[in-house]
């Protein structure tokens, strides 16, 4: 059984790639798990005929396919829970904001129909924990889990326990996977300008949890005289700023807008990469930015901030190869094998996916049981060990009709427990254990300061930074532009 779970599992990791690019132009299915037969409806929707017999009907709504084959995973390890239950998924993708308005109004509904588990990521997971949509969202504690106990028992990561965590202090959602981040650099270039490639002289190099840019503004100026980018685009860095601790959130507790201070250092940092020309200046999931993975972008690119999750499913498939080169050159479009990970300067993290229970769900210790397996179980048999230690079994893809792509590696995921349990060592970073850094940075992340109307805002302040940086608006302009646009959007 542990060979299908594994293989299995190998599609959450790819489903990842999807959810990260947050590209995917699939339409919105609705599938039985357990082998169900499906029709395609109008508008390319496909809708269940499965004669499900006596098992009750669990309903999953999630925006990848990654949690719903994580649940095929869970029913086909537990084969007396499928001969009770069965799983009818509804994926519906995040492009053109599709999946919010679908999810709300499956809720408010209710019914036979309405979700019984649901997935919400980071940009829109607080208006379903803590914002206007939280009363839909079940205590863990009402799910038969002793959450307390099991969090502190598998270490998991706090900032995504305080994203999960109601007004009313109850755990009502947590993630399987940790999104801490870290700097990706490239090795040859460290020797080239540095004269070592070794993640603590190069940590030391950008200032590595020193909370200070000082360091980083420095390298990146010397890398600048060697006509190498410090990173590939301003949002690059944004990634960091805007979820670096102590930040306060975007809106006060009476909703006024509150820009705080290290967010409006964000304007200085894109305006400094820009007239500097410390960045490739292209944007993010677009084709430059693939380029500069591979290292045939404009000039080349030292590194890349994010978490675990960056380097498996995106830097990976984007590096221009699947072994490093043989004679060491990594100039020629393949750059596997020439990357390292060191800690950030401040501690930040980049997405992740929750999983939540309908308070209204009458199967609430059935959809408690997939939960925990995924998010609380840190033996050997759950979802996390799989995960952590890349048990992957190519074979078993046959099995399910998946053909599988790209490379696979290790992950950082949500129990600190598993992860020491756990072998990070990855050929694609040169053998470094990714581990000695991601499970740390899972601890300097921050959940603070984080709103429902985080997915909209932090993209309006990014659009006005940009502006700012290519001098097509003044410093005051942008400020002025960005309350306004937020106060219409939001009605403040």
């Amino acid at each position: 059984m542990k060979k299908f779970v594994a293989g299995m599992l190998s599609f959450c990791m790819m489903a990842a790639l999807a959810t990260a690019c947050s590209n995917s132009e699939d339409p919105a299915d609705t599938t039985a798990a357990q082998g169900g037969e499906t029709t395609a409806a109008q508008g390319g929707e496909e809708t269940t005929t499965e004669d499900i017999g006596d098992r009750e009907v669990i309903n999953l709504y999630a925006f990848t396919e990654e949690v719903p084959v994580m649940v095929q995973a869970f029913m086909d390890s537990h084969p007396d829970f499928a001969a009770q239950y069965a799983i009818n998924k509804t994926v519906i993708p995040t492009t053109d904001q599709a999946y919010q308005p679908a999810l709300d109004q499956a809720l408010i509904n209710g019914g036979d129909d309405a979700p019984d588990m649901y997935v919400c990521e980071e940009a829109f997971v607080i208006k379903y924990t803590q914002g206007d949509m939280a009363g839909y969202a079940a205590p863990y504690e009402d799910l038969g889990i002793d959450v307390d106990a099991e969090i502190a028992a598998a270490q998991i990561a706090q900032y995504t326990v305080d994203a999960g965590t109601n007004p009313d202090g109850k755990v009502v959602a947590l993630g399987y996977q940790t999104t801490g981040g870290a700097f990706i650099y490239r090795r040859s270039i460290a020797t080239e300008v540095f004269g070592s490639d070794d993640p603590e002289t190069i940590g030391a190099q950008i200032g590595a949890g020193s909370n200070s840019w000082d360091a980083f503004w420095d390298t990146a100026a010397t890398l600048s005289s060697n006509n190498i980018a410090i990173v590939s685009s301003i949002g690059d860095m944004w990634n960091v700023v805007k979820h670096q601790p102590n930040t306060s959130a975007w809106l006060t507790d009476d909703e006024q807008l509150n820009i705080d201070p290290n967010r409006e250092a964000f304007l200085d940092v894109a305006k400094n990469l820009i007239d500097n020309g410390y960045c490739n200046d292209t944007t993010a999931w677009q084709d430059a930015w693939f380029a500069d993975m591979a290292g045939v972008g404009e000039k080349p690119v030292f590194g890349f901030f994010g978490p675990a999750w960056l380097v498996n499913y995106t830097i990976a498939p984007n590096c221009g190869g699947e072994e490093a080169p043989a004679d060491g050159d990594f100039t020629q479009g393949n750059t596997y094998g020439d990357w390292a990970v060191c800690p950030s300067p401040v501690g930040f993290f980049w997405g992740g996916s929750w999983l939540l229970c309908n308070a209204n769900s009458t199967k609430k210790e059935a959809v408690g049981q997939i939960i925990e397996w995924i998010t609380l179980d840190c033996t050997t048999e759950g979802l996390q060990y799989y995960w952590a230690n890349g048990m992957i079994n190519k074979d078993t893809y046959a099995e399910v009709g998946i053909q599988p792509e790209g490379t696979y590696t290790s992950d950082s995921v949500a129990s600190a427990v598993v992860m020491d349990m756990s072998d990070g060592t990855s050929a694609f970073l040169g053998g470094q254990n990714m581990f000695d850094v991601f499970v740390p940075a899972n601890t300097y992340a921050s959940g603070e300061g984080m709103t429902q109307y985080d997915e909209n805002i932090n993209a309006e302040w990014q659009n006005q930074a940009g502006y700012y940086a290519h001098g097509e608006v003044t410093r005051d302009e942008a400020i002025e532009n960005f309350t306004n646009n937020v106060t219409d959007l939001l009605g403040l």
